[in-house]
């Protein structure tokens, strides 16, 4: 069976080697987070903080580290979840239909959680203030809880079947907070919770919410996972953790779970906010402080053993990245099931995840070998961004199968040659120019607000994609270092933005006209212009972080020989995209100096991480 509290998987993990203790004081504004940093780009071990300064409580980071590590915390499931989704069974309809649990693996069993009227997590109170205070990047805005489970009900149906478990990152201490009475909560679009809080508004009353941390490490995973509407993520984590959780009743009616390591209740002014933020963020930068939902703390609920479990988040890979690859093993065999026609889907992690999206699609319903340009991949397009989260994909780029059967998309720069060598930049873009992107992106012209491009590519290849660069090659003034990223993809250091106009920047727009068909940048089908082009040439994440956070694609994309015919843009030339840092983007993560030497000090002889890091 799997585990039924953090503490059996912590004590699991030391026991197998997979988690070191370390017993001198850290302090956990800044030192604790800039620790678990160092030791996942390490690949090293679980740690747990047993003397975090100012806290009585333990502290555990890393937990999700290795893939290799998450998959052995579910090594008793994840045969039996393989097995639900071999044989395609719908979760949803099992949890609606518990009759047809008969006709299912034992392991569906553990879908539905059951009540019980006393559990550890009822022993024991305190106050926020007395919670590990961790605060990752220098200038987040305060303490954050980094695993949070942010438990809702419908309003207007409540109970489980219309429950929401999401990770939104809530805030507990800085801003205007009132010490233990107050916390912030940021979700994103797209997220279960904004139809409890609409629907919360419409009724003019507080939306009661529950704050678990910790508790069996399925949780975590369920709290993250993209299931299908009406597929309650309590559900999936006793699916997960090979047993069905228990729940007891909390303040309000809302459950809790009884082996939690800490519950936070509280209610939701829906009509009342406060700023929240500036919090260091998964796509490497600060998102910055904005009005969000105000929790009103009700009580804090522990149980006697309890384990804080954290993260931090920036620039990826970090240890989401994990997640990201595991939730990929559980679900990427469904694709096929949820987008018919899609083969594969790709949220590349070191872009920033929602900003660019692989996809390899199909073309069944024209005889391939009479086919001009691409159809039902433009089809299977706007089903992938019709789909939950993946409906915040900015740059979307979708392939044929038909073309190259055995494409790995995960080999990204095999599925950028597949795509350049085959795109025809006058036809294959297709833009939403004002809609919504990812919370956290700051590329567009507003929160929220911003625009995709689908770029889709079928047939056979049009052109050679350049190798080097070529020595003749004439850049116009003010740009220079021109350097290769891929075949066929040019980097080159423009000068900086320090005045936006969203698709008519002169200098984007003289770089563009000055080139003529004799010059060598012709050859390549893809230009990139960057702040600094030996940065974004030293490595394959470099360039792919740079290009796709940085820019908009209606507002950042240009070409050479602009083409616009019945309202569809497109270029003859070389597409041209402006990857610069604009003056409204936030500020990218940087490490404190001082806090890494301390982190460097641990790592010497006879520190607790020699040899890790």
């Amino acid at each position: 069976m799997g585990y039924r509290t953090l503490k059996q998987a912590v004590s699991e993990l030391e026991k197998t080697g997979q988690l070191i203790r370390i017993n001198q004081p850290i302090d956990p504004n800044l030192l604790a987070g800039a620790i678990q940093r160092r030791v996942y780009q390490a690949q090293g071990p679980a740690l747990l903080f047993s003397n975090l300064e100012g806290c009585s409580f333990p502290a555990v980071a890393n937990l999700f580290g290795t893939l290799n590590r998450t998959r052995y915390l579910f090594r008793d499931s994840l045969r039996r979840v393989e097995t639900l989704v071999k044989l395609k069974i719908d979760p949803k309809q099992l949890f609606k239909h518990p009759s047809n649990l008969l006709r299912a693996p034992i392991a569906a069993l553990h879908l539905v959680p059951k009540r019980v009227k006393s559990g550890p997590i009822m022993l024991q109170q305190t106050c926020i203030a007395e919670l590990p205070q961790l605060k990752s990047w220098p200038m987040d805005g305060g303490a954050f809880i980094t695993l949070p489970q942010v438990y809702t009900e419908s309003p207007n149906h409540p109970g489980l079947r219309s429950s929401n478990l999401g990770m939104y990152r809530v805030q507990l201490s800085g801003n205007d907070y009132i010490e233990n009475e107050e916390i912030g909560l940021h979700y994103q679009i797209h997220r279960g919770i904004g139809v409890h809080h609409r629907e919360a508004l419409a009724l003019g009353r507080p939306l009661r919410v529950n704050i678990f941390i910790g508790g069996p490490p399925a949780m975590t995973v369920a709290a993250v996972m993209p299931l299908p509407e009406g597929m309650p993520e309590l559900a999936f984590a006793g699916l997960l953790a090979g047993h069905r959780i228990p729940l007891v009743k909390g303040p309000g009616n809302l459950p809790m779970p009884a082996e939690a390591d800490f519950v936070i209740c509280g209610t939701i002014d829906p009509r009342q906010k406060k700023p929240e933020g500036p919090f260091g963020d998964h796509l490497g930068y600060y998102s910055l402080s904005h009005d969000f939902p105000l929790v009103k703390v009700d009580a804090v609920f522990h149980r006697p053993d309890a384990i804080w479990p954290f993260t931090t988040v920036g620039r990826p890979p970090q240890e989401d990245t994990s997640f990201g690859a595991f939730i990929h093993e559980l679900t990427g065999t469904l694709i096929p099931e949820v987008l018919p026609g899609v083969k594969a889907v790709h949220a590349v992690d070191a872009a920033g995840v929602h900003p660019l999206l692989l996809a390899i699609g199909s073309e069944r319903y024209t005889p391939y070998d009479h086919l001009q340009r691409p159809q039902e991949l433009l089809t299977q397009a706007n089903a992938i961004l019709g789909q939950g989260q993946l409906s915040l994909a900015k740059y979307l780029l979708i392939i044929a199968e038909n073309d190259h059967q055995r494409l790995d998309i995960h080999d990204i720069p095999a599925f950028f040659n597949h795509l350049l060598e085959r795109v025809d930049w006058r036809r294959d873009l297709h833009f939403q120019t004002s809609t919504t992107i990812d919370t956290l992106d700051y590329s567009g012209d507003g929160l929220n607000r911003g625009s995709k491009v689908v770029i889709a590519a079928v047939g056979a290849a049009r052109r050679e994609l350049p190798l080097r660069v070529p020595e003749t090659i004439k850049l116009p003034v003010g740009f220079d270092n021109p350097r290769l990223a891929l075949p066929g993809v040019l980097l080159v250091k423009g000068p900086p933005c320090k005045t936006y106009q969203p698709g008519a920047d002169l200098h984007l727009e003289q770089f563009c006209t000055s080139i003529d068909s004799a010059n060598p940048l012709t050859t390549f089908p893809l230009i990139l212009i960057v702040d600094d082009s030996n940065f974004c040439a030293a490595t394959l994440n470099n360039w792919l972080w740079v290009a796709f956070t940085r820019s908009n694609p209606a507002a950042d994309i240009y070409g050479v020989g602009e083409t616009i015919l019945a309202k569809h843009w497109g270029c003859t030339g070389p597409l041209v995209i402006d990857a610069r840092i604009k003056p409204q983007h936030a500020p990218p993560l940087t490490d404190d100096p001082q806090i890494e030497r301390q982190v460097d000090a641990l790592g010497a002889k006879n520190g607790p991480l020699h040899g890790i890091i």
